[in-house]
Parts: C-alpha cells; structure tokens; sequence
C-alpha cells in the first residue's frame, strides 16, 4: 500500500461480479485506483461500464468480490457493517441523481438526518448554516414537494456536508435537472473542491467531467483511460483540507447516551409522522389492537365490578357473621360425618348471648317441603330462624311483619314468604293474612321477605320463613340446629369474638383441653373471598379470551409493517447511505410499531372505558374500570408492537444499501 500522505483512496485488482438469474454480469474486472486527497475525479463510460459500480465501492456502499481497498488508511474488507456505517456517516457524502429526501420531513430535517447516527449533536442552526452555504436559507422549512428539481440536489448536497466529510461521492448530480440548476450544482461543487474536499464524480456529459483535474473513462468493468483535464488545482483552505470530524465535547460514554438518546427521540417523532401521513392506513392497521384493548379493558371492568357488587351483596347480608355448624370429630384415626357425635341445639344459641361484641344470634334448621294455597302448590326451601335473623340479613319484610318473640315461644305456625314462592302461590294477590298448608300442616302467611336474587344456592327468594321453634318441633321434627348464625358488632372484634365463642362452646359441650373442636366456625369473609376468587377467575378468563383480538390486531399490525418496509425500501437504503446501521434501522421500525400500537391502546382505552360506562348505563350491571387493567392493556399492545413489529424491522435491517437505493 501506498504510504504517501496524500493518498485518501487506493484500490487493487478490485472485482465485482452480480448475479442475474442464471447469468453472471461482472461489473469490474481487476480496477486498480489511487486518488490523492482534494482531488476532483470525474468518472465517465456508457451505461453497464461499471462506473456507478465503482463509485459505490469507493463510497462503501457496496462490497468487492476480490481486491484490496483502503480509504484513509483504513483496510475496508476488514471492516464490519457497523464500521462501514460510521465510515459512510464520518468520512463521506453522497449526491444521488435522484436526491432521495425523505418526504415526510422539511428541508432542514432532511439535512440533519445524518447527524442522527453519528455522535455530533443535532443542531438546527449547524443545518441552517448548510442550507444557507447552498442558498437556501429560505427554504428550510419546506418540504420535498414544495422544492423545485434544483432545489432539492442542493438540500441533498447539504446534507451530504453536515457531518463535514472529507469525500464527496457524486452519483449523476445533474441528470434530472434543467441548465441553470445544473450550473448552479456544478458551481457548487467547484466552490467545496477549493474549499478542500475531494469530490468523485459520476457522469455522461462530457462538459461537467471537464470542470474536474482529472477524468476516468470505464469500458467493460476495466479503466481504459486516466487523464488529467489540465485545470488548475485551486489553492485550498487548510482549515478543511483534512477530512474527519472532532466528536464533540464531553467523554464517549456520553456523547454515546446522547447520541441513543437523539436516536429514539427522533424515531418517535418520525413513528408520529408515518402514522399521520397515511392516516387511514394507520387506522385500519391499529384497529385490531384498538378492538383488542376496548375488549380486555370492557371485560376487566366487568370482573371488577362484578367483585365490588360481591361485596356489597355480603356487606348487605352481613359481613360480621359468624357461621357456627357441627363438625366431624375423629376417634382412634377413624373420622364421623358432621353431626354424627357433635350436636348444637338452642340452648347452645342461647348461651352465646354473653359473648362480648356479640350483637345478635339466629339459630336455624333447613328443609325443604309442599306449600299449597287452593289449587296451587310449590315445592320450596323452609328455613326455621331466630328473632334477630331480619337485621342480621337484612331481611325485613316488604308487606307484613316479622315474628314475635311470644310466637317463638309458643311455636306459632306463623310463615314469611319469598318473593318467588309469593308469586308462584298467590300471583298477584296480596299474600299477608292468608292461610297455606306446608307439609299438610296449616300456616298464616305474616309476610313477605324482600327480594335477594339469585346466589350461591340458587335463587335466594324460593325459600319459606317461619320461627326455628316451630320448624323444629312442629313441621321438621329436629331436636337439633343446623346452624348458629352470630352477628359481631365490628369487623375489628371477628378475630376475639371467634376465640371467645370457641371457648364457650367447648365448656358448653363439655370437651377437654386435648380435644379438638366438635364443631366449625367460619366467617362471611372468608366466603367472600372465596366467591371473589372465582369472580377474579371468571374475569381473567373474559380478559384472555377477549386478549386474542390483541393478537389478532398484532398480525396486522405486522403485516402493514411488512408493507411499509417495503414502501420505503429506498428510505432505508438512504438511511444505511448516510450512516445507519443495522441495529439502527431495527430501532427505527421496531419504535414505529409500538407508536401504533400505543396509540391504538389509548384510543383502545377510552373506548373500553365508554363501554363499559354504556353497559352500566344501559343494562345496569355494575362496572369498575382499573388502574391495574389500563396498565396491562397499554403494556400488552406495547408488547404486540414489539412482538409483531420485530420481523419487519429485522428484514428492514438486513437490506443492502445500494440495492435498497435502486429498489424501483
């Protein structure tokens, strides 16, 4: 290699062979090249000599089949893509024929792209400065569109100059554009060959190759000529004749966070604009996730308010009850069925008025037996209870009255009735007064009970009231109670309540210190718990099922990613020009993805709330939108945005520049 200090460019016996379906087109054949530093190369040839081919190379945006290339020092077959990128990014500028703005962004935006992938900061007044260097200043805020052809090479060519390079790569810089533009273009040139740099130009025209010192005919994928133009080589401004950059202040972890910092700032913003600029694509492609999110979020807001009316169902019913029942005991290993040794009658109840914090005490026994009324009869649920079973369960009668104590005692045939039972034997009479036969035995109907609906039983209001004396001794024929009912005057007294009703029920049945209890105590919280815990399972199944739609959503999503990519295959092919590299471009597609996503959870969001506040409205079922489930429904469509978004976004990255570039 040579080690003359003007040397910025050499190349040795470099070839270049492509593969077109079954035919082999080999576009350089053993090109060896020296190009000193500040020179103004102009390379010429007709169309498939290889000179774009060559430019690429010499521009590393492609690679040799064979051959040694050197760029400033530095051998480029030993470099990796992610060093070809930031060779590409520091070392050189490119002026493409079709100027490739991305147009989506203005002027001065277009400029500062490749300050996004290099450590310098992106500064506005740095691109300004560039845009007016090119006579634009004007200009800047416009985009692709609003520019005329010459307009939009000059933003190209000042793009190419941000990073300062010490190369400039020239790819038919006027092929598109009419006389004047193209004497402004060529001015321009000329004016950064004084200023320093070295510009490799390619062309067809013959006046524009003989404004450079030196001329390069290609034929055939060979050099056939190399001469010089006789220009003069004008006097250089030292301060810009060596190429490269300084970094920027600051160590290089830092300006390495900045650096990735700007990088996913500026992918937002640019996952922003995709999506506002083809806005009804943007819809239909978020709308999968948009459904998916408005469904869990509806579907938790069911659960949980199903939960909070749990709750308020039991507090109703009593959340301060103690539910006392015989339990099975175990002898010499061998256990008994409840009831089978331990028994509980009245006189147990009774002596639990004592307790402290004890407020009220229903014993009960169930049954079931025929109500009849005339030529009505109805096979229901008979419930003997205690006088302070109406407060305890909130239970006090809509028509009529409750028993007495003196007709507990006499063991009356006085019976409260279900709204179910009311209607099925007396429609729409009035029940109160009237006279039913339960079990062939003769009962004054004193009441009806207010309607609970349906639980964990059954429906609640299929159920006949009546003194647990009277169902005891005169219809059911127990000496015994199924249950004792406690109601505790505080939910903080349960826990010394329980111990010290325990203790009064072993001396009361009279068992010893190493017996265990003949009977069990349970507490309405702990069925509560139990019924929320199959609630809460009810609802994550409603959340997952309704979690598929996400899926769903998530194929689109990918799918539409797979499209843009394809879109913007010369995008992408710019972007690794310019500097990106893979993990780069990964970045940029993967955070485009989650942009829309996001954006569909959101709307996904107010539309499930909306619903659910229309089902409450409406239908009157009682909702509760979470905390919790916002958070999961905005993290899982992020997730779908990466999950889905991340095979695009790999396929994005893998493209090769220059056939990105020509991708038609």
């Amino acid at each position: 290699m040579s080690s003359a200090p003007e040397v910025i460019l050499e190349l040795r016996k470099v070839s270049k062979t492509y593969a077109l379906g079954k035919v082999d087109v080999k576009a350089l054949r053993e090109v060896s090249l020296i190009i000193p530093r500040g020179e103004f190369v102009a390379i010429m040839g007709p169309s498939g000599s290889g000179k774009s081919t060559l430019l690429h190379i010499l521009g590393c945006l492609d690679r040799p089949d064979s051959g040694q290339y050197w760029l400033q020092g530095k051998d480029v077959s030993r470099l990796g893509d992610d060093e070809l990128a930031n060779l590409r990014n520091q070392e050189a500028g490119f002026i493409f024929q079709q100027f490739h703005l991305l147009p989506r962004m203005t002027a001065l935006e277009n400029v500062q792209l490749p300050l996004i992938y290099g450590d310098h900061e992106v500064l506005r007044e740095k691109a300004a400065k560039r845009l007016n260097q090119v006579g634009l200043a004007d200009r800047k805020e416009h985009k692709p569109s609003e520019l005329s052809g010459g307009q939009q090479q000059r933003v190209a060519i000042a793009r190419s100059l941000i990073n300062n390079p010490g190369i400039l790569f020239a790819d038919e810089p006027t092929g598109n554009l009419d006389s004047k533009s193209e004497e402004e273009i060529i001015a321009i040139l000329g004016q950064l060959h004084a200023e320093g740099k070295t510009i490799i130009l390619v062309t067809h025209e013959q006046e524009i190759a003989q404004q450079a010192e030196r001329v390069i005919f290609m034929r055939d994928g060979r050099i056939v000529s190399d001469e010089p133009t006789g220009r003069a080589r004008p006097g250089k401004q030292s301060a810009l004749a060596a190429a490269g950059n300084g970094n920027g202040s600051g160590s290089g972890s830092e300006r390495l966070r900045k650096s990735n910092i700007r990088k996913i700032t500026q992918n937002i913003r640019q996952g922003f604009q995709a999506l506002l600029g083809n806005k009804m694509r943007s819809f239909l492609s978020m709308l999968g996730i948009l459904i998916g999110v408005a469904s869990v979020i509806a579907m938790l807001a069911l659960g949980k308010g199903a939960q909070v009316s749990i709750r308020e169902r039991m507090s109703a019913l009593g959340t301060n009850l103690l539910m006392i029942r015989p339990g099975a005991v175990r002898s010499g290993g061998a256990s008994f069925e409840a009831g089978a040794v331990s028994r509980l009658t009245l006189q147990d109840a009774e002596s639990l008025a004592g307790v402290p914090h004890v407020k009220g005490i229903s014993p009960s026994v169930n049954g079931r037996a025929q109500a009849v009324h005339g030529n009505k009869n109805w096979n229901t649920q008979v419930q003997g209870v205690g006088l302070d079973y109406a407060q305890m369960k909130s239970a006090e009668p809509t028509q009529g009255r409750f028993f007495t104590p003196e007709e507990v005692g006499r063991r009356e045939k006085v019976a409260l009735l279900g709204k179910t039972v009311a209607q099925e034997l007396f429609g729409d009479e009035d029940p109160v007064g009237a006279a039913i036969k339960i079990n062939r035995i003769q009962f004054q109907v004193i009441g009806v009970l207010p309607e609970k609906g349906a639980g964990p039983r059954g429906d609640q209001d299929d159920v006949v009231v009546m003194p647990v004396t009277t169902a005891m001794y005169r219809l059911l024929g127990d000496k015994y109670v199924d249950m004792i009912e406690v109601e505790v005057d505080a939910m903080q007294n349960m826990d010394g309540a329980e111990e010290e009703i325990r203790n009064r029920l072993r001396r009361e049945l009279h068992l010893k210190a190493d017996e265990e209890d003949t009977f069990r105590i349970r507490n309405m919280a702990e069925i509560q718990e139990a019924l929320e815990g199959m609630t809460k399972s009810m609802t994550m199944l409603l959340g997952f099922i309704a979690a598929i739609s996400l899926l769903v959503g998530g194929i689109g999503i990918m799918n539409i990613m797979l499209v843009s990519v394809t879109e913007r295959t010369r995008e992408i092919g710019l972007r690794k020009a310019i500097g990106a590299r893979r993990k780069d471009i990964l970045l940029q597609f993967l955070i485009e993805s989650m942009v829309m996503t996001f954006c569909g959870g959101i709307i996904g969001i107010a539309m499930g709330a909306s619903a659910a506040l229309l089902l409450s409205l409406i239908a009157g079922w009682t909702t509760q939108v979470s905390a919790d489930s916002v958070t999961m429904a905005t993290l899982f469509s992020i997730l779908v945005g990466i999950v889905f978004g991340l095979w695009p976004a790999q396929k994005a990255s893998k493209l090769n520049p220059i056939e990105a570039l020509r991708y038609e």
